[in-house]
């Protein structure tokens, strides 16, 4: 039995991906359509802050997680009226349904960094890794970046475009 080297089997999985063959796992990770990641930026001593995104599915699925280094815990919450009363909850995953885009905005679902390493300031990029469960509970990890928004941002406010 011949083994490839790694840097042989590198080459060849990377031509396999650019020929469109590559392991359905990245195939359906690249089909999530994640769009608008933002995160608001914090201010000194702040612990935790909100990220938000539009994921859209092709196929039915959930978000169960997502990790980041950013801070200690990561959970994903709902924002929800609870007699009367606004809570907040962390919740064990959202629906994906096929082809309908799902908004984590403030006052909806969102994802919570909490124990934050540093302080975000506007402009920053912070590092997000999705997992994705889909209709089999096979689970896929899609990285994302989500970049810092000012306190008073709000959902698809995005800030304006310089060309450098």
């Amino acid at each position: 039995m011949k083994h490839l080297s790694l840097k042989s089997f590198a080459a060849a999985f990377t031509l396999c991906a650019l020929s469109g063959f590559a392991p359905a796992t990245l195939a359906q990770d690249a089909a999530l359509k994640v769009e608008d990641v933002w995160v608001r930026a914090t201010v000194p001593n702040q612990h935790a802050t909100g990220v938000f995104m539009r994921l859209t599915s092709p196929t039915a699925g959930r978000l169960v997680g997502v990790e980041s280094d950013a801070a200690k815990h990561v959970e994903v919450h709902e924002m929800a009226m609870q007699d009367d009363v606004m809570k907040m909850r962390q919740v064990p995953a959202i629906d994906l349904p096929a082809g309908q885009a799902v908004e984590l905005k403030p006052g909806g679902y969102h994802v919570m960094l909490i124990d934050l390493a540093k302080q975000i300031t506007p402009g920053d990029h912070v590092p997000l890794t999705l997992i994705v469960e889909d209709a089999k509970q096979q689970q896929h990890r899609v990285p994302v970046q989500a970049e810092a928004r000012a306190l008073n941002a709000k959902a698809g406010a995005a800030p304006a475009q310089h060309g450098h």
